[in-house]
This record gives structure tokens, sequence and C-alpha cells, in this order.
């Protein structure tokens, strides 16, 4: 039995150290003898597998999320779906330093900077894209959903709906990464709400559905919430949601993913994964699985 280790996650585990990928190696060989070595995660076909870092070098210590046969796979096939380490490296703490808390007003700034960078080169290269953009939310209607969710909003989130609020049910909208849309306020709200209720329904601490503290960003598309991220305000983290129950830590933080949006807009060769191309006058990442005859993909080389 062949185990699906996907290009992206092959990128990720370069960004987490240089032990991670012969890690991963020797847990897929693992799985090869036993997919049934991980933690079931409530979901049909979804497990979790920890990697000890102490047994590798320069390795951290890894949850990797996977899934084994139907109804997420065919019969017996596994596949990789995310690795992320449960601390971060010494380096990155150091560099951090814990003892310091976030600055805010920093946050902001960079947040700000990144998704004008993103902006900037919509309007230049991607018309139907820019197009769909929604006007700045007030800081009014902010601190009414603040007040709709029971949570205070972060900075850099709080910085980014200042300045765009969504987007329009239209062409060109899913421009973000896995050409996922940036959801309004109202369908923010609404969202939070069902999976609170949901959560309430479940009633199962150990593993939940939902919590408080999880302020939903970005979704397949505009009317469809079938997956998407998540802001985690405890840990700053963006994280993976579906409607499967999938629940994972994605990007370190807004800032980053947001970075690495414009960054492979400005630099389309060091982009990794998916690369910025256009279709129709809209940004789309690719190359696409399902191309539109009508709108043909072209790759955007700078």
């Amino acid at each position: 039995m062949a185990v699906e280790l996907p290009a992206d996650i092959q990128e990720r585990c370069k960004e987490l150290g240089k032990g991670v990928g012969y890690a991963l190696k020797v847990l897929c060989r693992q799985l090869e003898d036993n997919p049934l070595l991980g933690s079931p995660l409530g979901v049909p076909s979804l497990y979790v597998a920890q990697i000890d870092g102490e047994t590798f070098e320069d390795c951290p210590e890894l949850n990797v999320h996977y899934a084994y046969g139907p109804p997420q796979l065919g019969e017996g096939q596994v596949q990789i779906r995310s690795v992320e380490a449960i601390q971060m490296p010494t380096l990155e703490r150091e560099v951090r330093g814990d003892d310091q808390a976030p600055d805010p007003h920093l946050e902001g700034r960079q947040v700000t900077a990144a998704w004008q960078r993103i902006e900037a080169w919509l309007r230049a290269h991607a018309p139907a894209s820019y197009a769909s953009l929604r006007a700045g939310a007030s800081e009014g209607e902010i601190s009414a959903l603040e007040d709709t969710l029971g949570v205070r909003v972060p900075a850099g989130l709080k910085a980014l709906w200042s300045l765009r609020a969504g987007v329009h049910d239209m062409r060109g909208a899913g421009f973000l990464l896995d050409d996922q849309t940036l959801m309004d306020l109202d369908a923010v709200a609404a969202f939070y709400r069902q999976q609170m209720l949901f959560q309430q329904r479940n009633r199962d601490e150990e593993s939940p559905t939902w919590r408080p503290s999880w302020i939903p960003f970005c979704s397949f598309w505009v009317d469809d919430r079938s997956f998407g991220l998540y802001l985690d305000t405890d840990s700053g983290q963006l994280c993976h949601f579906s409607r499967y129950a999938e629940r994972w830590p994605k990007y370190a933080s807004l800032t980053v993913y947001l970075e690495e949006i414009a960054d492979a807009l400005d630099a389309p060769s060091l982009a990794s994964g998916s690369k910025p191309g256009l279709a129709g006058g809209a940004l789309v990442w690719g190359p696409p699985t399902h191309p539109d005859p009508q709108n043909p993909w072209v790759a955007y080389t700078g």
C-alpha cells in the first residue's frame, strides 16, 4: 500500500526543519504496514499521528493529519493531509521572544502592508478580481460584530476588514490561496453562530467542532462554506476547517498568510505549491484542476 505525499506537504516539511522530511517518510512506511496507526478524529477516514521530535534530528514534535479509505479516499488508499509542529522550533521562539506580548499596532501595520501589495497587484493585473472587492467596514460595524460573536477581533483582522470587508458574489472573487474567498461580516456572523450551535449540540469538549475563540475568515466560495480558514484568536494561527469537522493549523498567523500571497505575486518563480495565474481577468491559483475552457488559465511570470 503506497502512501500519497502531496507536493505541498513536502514543501511544508522543508519549512518546518531539515529532519522533518525524513521523519515523515518513516511514518509513511509505518502507515503502509498499519494505516490505523493514528488516532481517529471522530470523522470517517480522518486520523492524526504524532511524531516525537526527540527521535529525529532537526525535527520538532509534529501532528500529522491523514486520510485513509472511504469516504475521503478509495479503498486502501492513504494520503497525508497536513503536517504541523506542535511547538515552534527553538530558534523561532528565540527570535520572537516568548516573554514579549505581540504588538497589536505592528500586527495591524503588517497586515495592512501585505494586503495593499495584494490589492495593488489585483488592480494592475486582475481587474475581475479587483472588481469583486467590497468596501471596508467601519469601526462601528466591526464593534457590532464583536458584540455578536462575544469575542474581540484581533488587530490584524480588524485592519484587514477596515480595508476590505469581504467580496461580492461574482467571477474573480476566489483570488485567495486555494481559490478561496474573503468572507463578509454577515457571513462571518452567520457561520460562527451555526458552528457554535453545532458545538452546543455536540457537547464534546475533548474534540470540539468549534470554539468561541475561532473567527471564520475565508471560505470555498461566497455562499459555500464547505471548507475555509478561521483565525484562532488564542494562538494567532490561521486554521483549516471543513464540513467534515476537519480542524488543523495551516499558517502561523494572518500576516504570514497574506505575505505568502503577496510574495508569490511579486516573485511567482519562487512560489511553493500553487502558482499565480490569470483566467479571464481573474487571479486563479494553479494550474487549475478543472480549467474553464471559456477562460483559459495562463501562468503569471512577472
